[in-house]
């Protein structure tokens, strides 16, 4: 007996390692794997990969839609900057033509007021012009009659007799040169 139990107990120890690896529970064990994965199988196929499927076509949608919008947004925005572009040339042109409006309005007056000032100017001369004549004249006539009373003095103050037509004569003489 001895020696029954102690084959029994060699036995129970040869055949207690991992009970994967026991050859007796292969077809078990084969049956279940088979079972799982099928299952897992058609849980993947039928519930899980559907919604992954799903999520990953609305990104993609999502994410044509934005780079569609982009594009759009990224038209109207070159648009805008033809448009302002655009909208700052006719300013400069505008400011130009109305500066050249201006200067061309501002020289008409400046021409005007030139002419003006050029007309009373040549009034202003033509009497100052007159008036020196005048002044003139009026010298010589003055500077001949001093110039006859002196001579009339002169030759009265020498004890002369002085003729009045001599002098006058003489001073005309002199004058003319």
């Amino acid at each position: 007996m001895a020696t029954e139990t102690h084959e029994a107990a060699g036995a129970a120890a040869e055949s207690v390692g991992m009970p994967q690896l026991d050859f007796s529970t292969f077809p078990n064990q084969i049956f279940w794997l088979v079972v799982t994965l099928v299952v897992i199988y058609f849980v993947l196929s039928r519930i899980a990969l559907p919604r992954i499927e799903g999520i990953l076509a609305e990104r993609t949608g999502a994410i044509t839609n934005d780079v569609a919008k982009a594009e759009e947004l990224r038209a109207q925005a070159v648009a805008a900057e033809e448009a302002y572009n655009q909208a700052l040339a006719d300013a400069r042109a505008e400011a130009q033509r109305i500066a050249a409006e201006a200067r061309a309005e501002i020289q008409a007056d400046l021409d005007k007021a030139i002419a003006k000032a050029d007309e009373e100017i040549s009034a202003k001369a033509a009497e100052s012009e007159k008036a020196i004549a005048e002044i003139r004249a009026g010298a010589v006539d003055s500077i001949r009659a001093v110039a006859n009373d002196t001579a009339a003095e002169i030759i009265s103050a020498m004890g002369g007799k002085a003729d009045a037509d001599a002098v006058t004569g003489a001073v005309e003489n002199q004058m003319k040169g």
